[in-house]
């Protein structure tokens, strides 16, 4: 599953491409719907489609499916979400977004996810 790792500094402005958690969330329904298991989560900023670490899985015969939430989850990933759809069709694997609608985030919501992300060595696991 792709996530995107979008700064904390944005989270008023784009609280979902912050929120890997929900993003995750998002994309392990569809999985279950879809009768798969997530077995790695990538987060990525602007990553080059030709990194080797996005096809390792792939060349083992490990991955059957990338899913992530949406194409803007896509392109924040990348460099080019374009340029990531024809590699993955030209080395056979599919891609696929849920395309479900973004969660509308309040203020509360907005606080947890905010606290997630600026405590993680604090010992806070968003519980």
């Amino acid at each position: 599953m792709i996530a995107s790792l979008t700064p904390l500094e944005e989270l008023d402005r784009t609280p979902f491409l912050v929120d890997t958690r929900g993003q995750q969330a998002m994309c392990a329904r569809w999985a279950a719907d879809q009768g798969y298991v997530v077995t790695r989560q990538l987060l990525l900023y602007g990553l080059r489609t030709d990194h080797h670490g996005l096809w390792v899985d792939v060349e083992a015969g490990l991955l059957d499916v990338f899913v992530a939430p949406n194409e803007r989850v896509l392109d924040r990933a990348f460099t080019s979400a374009p340029a990531f759809s024809a590699e993955c069709a030209r080395r056979g694997v599919r891609l696929e977004t849920v395309g479900l609608d973004e969660p509308s985030y309040d203020a509360a919501m907005k606080a947890d996810v905010h606290r997630r992300l600026s405590m993680p060595t604090a010992g806070y696991d968003g519980c």
